[in-house]
Protein backbone atom coordinates (compact mmCIF):
# COMPACT_ATOMS: atom_id res chain seq x y z
CA UNK A 1 0.00 0.00 0.00
CA UNK A 2 2.88 2.29 0.15
CA UNK A 3 3.13 2.95 -3.41
CA UNK A 4 -0.67 4.22 -3.45
CA UNK A 5 -1.36 8.14 -3.50
CA UNK A 6 -1.82 9.32 0.25
CA UNK A 7 -4.78 11.50 0.53
CA UNK A 8 -3.70 15.14 0.44
CA UNK A 9 -4.41 17.91 2.97
CA UNK A 10 -6.57 19.21 0.98
CA UNK A 11 -8.95 16.67 0.38
CA UNK A 12 -9.83 16.49 4.21
CA UNK A 13 -9.87 20.30 4.20
CA UNK A 14 -13.82 19.84 2.60
CA UNK A 15 -16.81 19.65 5.15
CA UNK A 16 -18.03 16.53 6.92
CA UNK A 17 -20.76 15.30 5.16
CA UNK A 18 -18.39 16.38 1.75
CA UNK A 19 -15.62 14.61 3.23
CA UNK A 20 -17.95 11.26 4.76
CA UNK A 21 -18.97 10.74 1.02
CA UNK A 22 -15.47 10.98 -0.44
CA UNK A 23 -14.18 8.67 2.17
CA UNK A 24 -16.13 5.86 1.13
CA UNK A 25 -13.65 3.88 -1.49
CA UNK A 26 -10.56 4.87 0.34
CA UNK A 27 -7.72 2.19 1.43
CA UNK A 28 -7.50 2.76 5.65
CA UNK A 29 -3.51 1.63 6.36
CA UNK A 30 -2.54 0.70 9.80
CA UNK A 31 1.42 0.05 9.99
CA UNK A 32 2.36 -2.03 12.66
CA UNK A 33 5.30 -1.50 14.97
CA UNK A 34 6.97 -4.33 12.83
CA UNK A 35 6.72 -2.99 9.27
CA UNK A 36 3.81 -5.53 8.72
CA UNK A 37 0.62 -3.12 7.10
CA UNK A 38 -2.60 -4.10 7.77
CA UNK A 39 -5.36 -2.43 5.47
CA UNK A 40 -9.53 -1.90 4.40
CA UNK A 41 -11.64 -0.34 1.58
CA UNK A 42 -13.32 2.21 3.63
CA UNK A 43 -17.55 1.11 3.20
CA UNK A 44 -19.18 3.26 6.09
CA UNK A 45 -18.97 6.56 7.89
CA UNK A 46 -20.44 9.11 9.46
CA UNK A 47 -20.51 12.94 9.56
CA UNK A 48 -20.13 14.72 12.85
CA UNK A 49 -20.94 18.28 12.17
CA UNK A 50 -19.20 20.02 15.31
CA UNK A 51 -20.66 22.64 17.90
CA UNK A 52 -24.64 22.46 16.27
CA UNK A 53 -24.39 18.75 16.32
CA UNK A 54 -26.01 17.48 19.49
CA UNK A 55 -24.00 14.12 18.71
CA UNK A 56 -21.09 15.44 18.41
CA UNK A 57 -18.53 15.68 21.01
CA UNK A 58 -17.61 19.13 20.17
CA UNK A 59 -21.43 20.21 20.89
CA UNK A 60 -21.81 23.45 21.85
CA UNK A 61 -18.16 24.15 21.61
CA UNK A 62 -17.20 21.69 24.31
CA UNK A 63 -13.63 21.31 24.23
CA UNK A 64 -11.56 18.58 26.47
CA UNK A 65 -8.66 16.57 26.45
CA UNK A 66 -10.79 13.69 24.96
CA UNK A 67 -11.47 15.93 21.94
CA UNK A 68 -8.92 17.79 21.36
CA UNK A 69 -7.90 16.73 18.12
CA UNK A 70 -11.11 17.59 16.68
CA UNK A 71 -10.11 20.93 17.19
CA UNK A 72 -6.76 20.89 15.41
CA UNK A 73 -5.89 21.10 11.42
CA UNK A 74 -7.97 18.46 8.95
CA UNK A 75 -6.30 15.28 7.83
CA UNK A 76 -5.58 14.18 11.40
CA UNK A 77 -6.85 10.98 13.30
CA UNK A 78 -9.45 11.31 16.41
CA UNK A 79 -9.24 8.64 18.33
CA UNK A 80 -11.48 8.38 21.31
CA UNK A 81 -12.55 5.48 24.22
CA UNK A 82 -16.14 4.72 24.42
CA UNK A 83 -18.08 2.39 26.42
CA UNK A 84 -15.46 1.63 28.90
CA UNK A 85 -14.14 -1.05 26.29
CA UNK A 86 -14.07 0.11 22.65
CA UNK A 87 -11.76 2.39 20.34
CA UNK A 88 -13.06 4.63 17.70
CA UNK A 89 -11.47 6.62 15.04
CA UNK A 90 -12.42 9.49 13.16
CA UNK A 91 -10.86 11.72 10.06
CA UNK A 92 -11.25 15.55 11.62
CA UNK A 93 -12.79 17.37 8.53
CA UNK A 94 -12.77 21.13 8.01
CA UNK A 95 -10.17 23.48 9.59
CA UNK A 96 -8.33 23.96 12.45
CA UNK A 97 -10.54 25.66 15.47
CA UNK A 98 -13.89 23.98 13.55
CA UNK A 99 -14.71 20.83 15.50
CA UNK A 100 -15.86 18.38 13.03
CA UNK A 101 -14.84 15.06 12.22
CA UNK A 102 -15.92 11.89 10.30
CA UNK A 103 -16.43 8.83 12.13
CA UNK A 104 -15.31 5.49 10.17
CA UNK A 105 -17.71 3.32 10.75
CA UNK A 106 -16.89 0.17 8.80
CA UNK A 107 -14.08 -1.63 6.27
CA UNK A 108 -13.91 -4.42 3.59
CA UNK A 109 -10.90 -6.50 5.07
CA UNK A 110 -7.91 -6.04 2.25
CA UNK A 111 -4.59 -6.41 3.39
CA UNK A 112 -3.49 -8.56 6.71
CA UNK A 113 -6.80 -10.57 6.56
CA UNK A 114 -4.97 -13.14 9.15
CA UNK A 115 -3.64 -10.68 11.23
CA UNK A 116 -6.73 -9.20 11.54
CA UNK A 117 -8.59 -12.85 12.50
CA UNK A 118 -5.73 -13.46 15.79
CA UNK A 119 -6.87 -9.94 16.64
CA UNK A 120 -10.57 -10.72 16.38
CA UNK A 121 -10.89 -14.19 17.60
CA UNK A 122 -12.86 -14.46 14.62
CA UNK A 123 -13.12 -16.93 11.21
CA UNK A 124 -15.60 -14.91 9.27
CA UNK A 125 -14.37 -12.04 6.97
CA UNK A 126 -17.61 -9.90 7.51
CA UNK A 127 -16.94 -9.96 11.32
CA UNK A 128 -13.73 -8.26 11.10
CA UNK A 129 -14.26 -4.76 10.44
CA UNK A 130 -17.96 -4.56 10.25
CA UNK A 131 -18.17 -2.09 13.19
CA UNK A 132 -16.64 1.14 14.82
CA UNK A 133 -15.18 -0.94 17.46
CA UNK A 134 -14.42 -4.13 15.48
CA UNK A 135 -12.36 -2.17 13.06
CA UNK A 136 -9.72 -0.64 15.47
CA UNK A 137 -8.88 -4.16 17.37
CA UNK A 138 -8.89 -5.57 14.05
CA UNK A 139 -6.47 -2.77 12.74
CA UNK A 140 -4.75 -2.45 16.40
CA UNK A 141 -5.97 1.24 16.77
CA UNK A 142 -5.88 3.31 19.96
CA UNK A 143 -5.49 5.94 22.25
CA UNK A 144 -1.80 5.71 21.07
CA UNK A 145 -2.79 7.60 17.61
CA UNK A 146 -4.94 10.04 18.80
CA UNK A 147 -3.73 13.39 16.75
CA UNK A 148 -1.61 11.92 14.55
CA UNK A 149 -1.34 12.80 10.96
CA UNK A 150 -2.86 10.84 8.29
CA UNK A 151 -1.19 12.54 5.58
CA UNK A 152 2.42 12.30 6.87
CA UNK A 153 2.57 10.42 9.43
CA UNK A 154 3.56 6.40 8.92
CA UNK A 155 1.87 4.40 11.64
CA UNK A 156 -2.01 5.11 10.34
CA UNK A 157 -2.64 6.73 6.79
CA UNK A 158 -5.36 6.72 4.15
CA UNK A 159 -4.59 5.76 0.65
CA UNK A 160 -6.82 6.79 -2.88
CA UNK A 161 -8.41 3.47 -3.41
CA UNK A 162 -9.85 2.29 -7.38
CA UNK A 163 -12.73 4.36 -8.84
CA UNK A 164 -16.10 3.33 -7.05
CA UNK A 165 -18.81 2.22 -8.75
CA UNK A 166 -21.21 1.31 -5.93
CA UNK A 167 -24.42 3.09 -4.96
CA UNK A 168 -24.22 5.52 -2.02
CA UNK A 169 -27.05 5.46 0.59
CA UNK A 170 -27.53 6.82 3.77
CA UNK A 171 -29.72 7.05 7.00
CA UNK A 172 -29.53 8.14 10.33
CA UNK A 173 -26.43 7.69 12.61
CA UNK A 174 -26.73 4.25 14.61
CA UNK A 175 -26.18 4.71 18.37
CA UNK A 176 -27.15 8.67 19.04
CA UNK A 177 -30.64 8.20 20.37
CA UNK A 178 -29.55 10.83 22.99
CA UNK A 179 -29.07 13.64 20.61
CA UNK A 180 -32.89 14.74 20.10
CA UNK A 181 -33.79 15.75 16.14
CA UNK A 182 -30.16 15.38 15.15
CA UNK A 183 -30.55 11.33 15.93
CA UNK A 184 -32.90 11.94 13.02
CA UNK A 185 -30.70 13.61 10.24
CA UNK A 186 -29.20 11.24 7.70
CA UNK A 187 -25.66 11.86 8.31
CA UNK A 188 -24.28 7.83 7.90
CA UNK A 189 -23.26 6.96 4.54
CA UNK A 190 -22.40 3.54 3.05
CA UNK A 191 -22.33 1.18 0.06
CA UNK A 192 -25.31 -0.28 -0.93
CA UNK A 193 -25.02 -4.24 0.02
CA UNK A 194 -21.93 -4.17 1.09
CA UNK A 195 -22.14 -6.91 3.74
CA UNK A 196 -19.18 -5.27 5.49
CA UNK A 197 -21.04 -2.36 6.80
CA UNK A 198 -22.11 -2.34 9.91
CA UNK A 199 -25.79 -3.76 10.83
CA UNK A 200 -25.97 -3.85 6.93
CA UNK A 201 -29.34 -6.17 7.20
CA UNK A 202 -31.10 -3.64 9.45
CA UNK A 203 -30.29 -0.93 7.04
CA UNK A 204 -30.21 -1.97 3.83
CA UNK A 205 -33.63 -0.31 3.31
CA UNK A 206 -32.37 3.59 3.80
CA UNK A 207 -32.67 5.70 0.74
CA UNK A 208 -30.11 6.77 -1.68
CA UNK A 209 -28.67 10.99 -1.18
CA UNK A 210 -31.56 13.22 -2.79
CA UNK A 211 -32.98 10.28 -4.70
CA UNK A 212 -35.64 9.45 -1.68
CA UNK A 213 -38.87 8.38 -2.94
CA UNK A 214 -42.42 8.35 -1.90
CA UNK A 215 -43.57 6.16 0.71
CA UNK A 216 -46.59 4.06 -0.52
CA UNK A 217 -49.70 3.71 1.43
CA UNK A 218 -48.98 1.29 4.63
CA UNK A 219 -45.05 1.17 4.17
CA UNK A 220 -42.79 2.06 6.81
CA UNK A 221 -39.46 3.80 6.68
CA UNK A 222 -36.49 1.24 7.47
CA UNK A 223 -33.87 3.73 7.37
Amino acid sequence: MTSSARLTRRFYRRDPVTLAKALLGQILVRRLEDGRELAGKIVEVEAYLGVEDRAAHSFGGRRTARNASMWGEAGHAYVYFTYGMHWCVNVVADREEVPTACLIRALEPLVGVEEMRKRRGRESEVELCSGPAKLTQALGIDRALDGVDLVEGGELYIVRGPRARRLIRRSPRIGVAYAKEWARKPLRFYFEGSPHVSGWKKFEGAVPPKKRRPLSRGEKSKA
